[in-house]
């Protein structure tokens, strides 16, 4: 069985981290993203996975090369010369996509986390008999996304109503789908939307079908998701394997910490904390709500909450960082500073507060 990733472009939305690497590779509760979805993959039997990728191609397959040795996975790139959206890059891995198998392939957009109910979805494909399946979530506030209106009892697809004003439902596309080869067929080498152009047509013919989410989901691509994503992941963890969780009395609810990194005395670590290999954390620091990434030094008494700390950055004594602070690779905040909400290009040093949410380039 196969499995295409969307990987796609820049990662825009979460810089300064993706100044130094491409998005998928940024890590998320201690891994790169994408290895979240590989691993899953792996888990049902996907036997080779192709990243449908237009920037740093390179990048991404050298260092996914020892993922596929150690996973036993096929990883192959599929690189478009220009953008070109969600479905152009499916027609553009057609024949790494197709084998004589004729079974069918899963797409996932590489920004999503959740916990990858895939045997469950190869299920539920096998059942409908229809031609594509697609994941849906349930949100709050359905009216910030396209909607996906649906038979409740068999999950057919009526119909999807982007951002609608008023009140159609509350399920939403999750990105997570697993569609036959004729679906192929469908779709021209442009740049073209699956969720708007494909996906509809096939729900007209009758034969797209939606399965309900079960647990829970994030779009980590922007920071104040991937914090979110981050609770809800941990959280998950929690009930699913809580022995990859920290314990001890310095920690207070979910967190994970990396065998290689040291922890002082008299922190107080968590709730919802990631950190990473070879971080040294001295002693009294307070972390909560935050990510610190390889090779990072929190010194004494600092304090950190609702931040992401790029890797092998420094955040000096006494210093505070917190509401959404953004530190890119190998920053350095000095003694006793503060940063609200501050934004930091890699390889900086920051001797003085940041008193409001900005930019520093």
């Amino acid at each position: 069985m196969k499995a295409l990733i969307l990987v796609g472009g820049f990662g825009t939305r979460l810089r300064p981290l993706t100044l130094s690497f491409p998005k998928p590779l940024v890590d998320f509760a201690n891994k790169p993203m994408i290895l979240h979805q590989i691993e899953a993959l792996k888990a049902i039997g996907v036997t080779e996975v192709v990243l449908a990728i237009n920037y740093q191609p390179e990048v991404m397959l050298n260092f996914l090369k020892d993922f596929e040795t150690k996973l036993g996975i096929k990883i192959t790139c599929s690189q478009e010369t220009e953008p070109l959206g969600t479905a152009g890059p499916l027609a553009l891995a057609r024949d790494k996509l197709i084998d004589d198998s004729g079974e069918p392939f899963f797409v996932l957009n590489s920004d999503v986390i959740s916990e990858y109910p895939l045997k469950e979805m190869i299920e539920f494909h096998k059942g409908h008999g229809g031609e594509a399946s697609i994941m849906v979530t349930k949100v709050d506030e359905p009216s910030k996304y396209g909607v996906v209106v649906m038979e409740e009892k068999t999950g057919q697809v009526d119909k999807f109503v982007e951002k609608p004003k008023l009140f159609v439902g509350n399920k939403i596309n999750a990105g997570i789908y697993l569609l036959n080869p004729s679906v192929l067929d469908r779709i021209e080498l442009r740049p073209t939307s699956i969720e708007k152009e494909v996906f509809p047509n096939i729900a007209a013919e009758k034969k797209l079908f939606a399965m309900v989410l079960p647990g829970f989901w994030m779009d980590i691509g922007q920071p104040r998701d991937y914090i979110s994503g981050l609770r809800l992941y941990l959280d998950s963890l929690r009930k699913k394997s809580s022995s990859k969780l920290a314990s001890g009395s310095q920690i207070v609810g979910n967190v994970i910490v990396d065998e290689t990194a040291k922890i002082g005395e008299g922190c107080l670590i968590g709730p919802d904390v990631a950190i990473g290999p070879g971080c040294i954390i001295e002693q009294g620091v307070r972390l909560k709500s935050c990510t610190v990434m390889r090779g990072v030094r929190v010194k004494k008494h600092a304090c950190i909450s609702s931040s992401i700390i790029g890797w092998h950055s420094t955040v000096g004594q006494w210093a505070r960082v917190d509401n959404m602070t953004i530190l890119g690779e190998d920053v350095h905040v000095c003694d006793e500073i503060y940063s609200n909400g501050g934004v930091v290009l890699p390889h900086k040093e920051i001797k003085s507060n940041i008193l409001k949410p900005e930019i520093v380039m």
